[in-house]
């Protein structure tokens, strides 16, 4: 049902994790966000038992043969992941199907060049900018490497398939999963709150809330496009995300007289279907 929100076109899947604490209940989940454009929703998730810890490659092929099965392979333009994704099996998986990927490795991953020499990544990082390396094997894939030394010192260290020079510039886009958990959490639903322990109710709540994301983002972006543009600030950025416009849309409505409530109700309802109306058209804006 969440794919329903997500414009035509190819798509960017982003896996990421969040957990935390309740009591002795660790809630850890698995999730799948997919982005285009300026619409990014959740996929697919699952809750693992794990004791919070890091995802198995099965994991992730499970999660991702779902995303195959609703949008089809030929939707899905790119794969991207931090360092806790990847694996030789796991890579190797995406190579196969010739899925596009773009992933963080930690440091420690030695590059082999072409004729045999091997590097250690941060040898490599050297001057003020990032450098790129074509067709070379870590892990036993080949594919292409960037890396660079950020601000803070750490490294920058990216491997797959694209570009080298592009692979800093995609890697950018998996911040948005980020955005999301930060939604689900503390500066929007504030999901850790629950008090569900049971992992198959506390799914059922992740799903009511990703699709409560999904309608106020949405809400938001028509509001954008047709109703009135979101204020930029000095930096180029918006003064407010479309998640957030979309929540305070809905926030004000549910304050209003209790006698106005069901008129409220059917015009954030009309307003919906129209959404869906101009979302689900031949062309709608990317």
């Amino acid at each position: 049902m969440l794919s329903w929100f997500l414009p035509r076109g190819k798509v960017t899947l982003c896996l990421d994790r969040t957990e935390w604490d309740f009591g002795k209940c660790q809630v850890n989940i698995l999730m799948v966000t997919a982005h285009k454009g300026e619409v990014s929703v959740p996929l697919y998730w699952e809750l693992l038992d794990n004791k919070s810890g890091n995802s198995s490659s099965q994991d992730r092929l499970d999660l991702l043969e779902q995303c195959i099965g609703l949008l089809g392979l030929g939707r899905i333009g790119l794969v991207l992941g931090d360092r806790e994704f990847v694996g030789h099996r796991w890579l190797k998986y995406l190579k196969s199907k010739n899925i596009h990927f773009c992933v963080r490795l930690p440091q420690h991953h030695v590059i082999e060049q072409g004729d045999g020499t091997r590097h250690q990544a941060g040898d490599l990082a050297t001057g003020a900018g990032g450098r790129s390396l074509t067709g070379v094997l870590v892990d036993g894939l080949w594919a292409n490497v960037w890396i660079q030394r950020l601000d803070d010192g750490q490294l920058l260290y990216l491997f797959g398939t694209p570009k080298a020079q592009l692979l800093g510039q995609l890697y950018r886009k998996r911040w948005t999963i980020e955005c999301f958990f930060q939604a689900l959490k503390g500066r929007g639903f504030d999901l850790e709150a629950t008090h569900l322990k049971d992992l198959a109710k506390l799914k059922k709540l992740v799903a009511l809330v990703s699709l409560a994301f999904a309608i106020c983002l949405n809400l938001g972006l028509h509001r954008h496009v047709k109703v009135k543009p979101i204020a930029q600030k000095n930096h180029g950025y918006k003064a407010y995300s479309f998640f957030r416009t979309g929540l305070d849309e809905v926030r004000q409505a549910l304050k209003q007289q209790w006698k106005k409530d069901l008129l409220l109700w059917q015009q954030l309802l009309r307003l919906f279907l129209r959404w869906c109306n101009w979302n689900l058209s031949p062309d709608p804006p990317t």
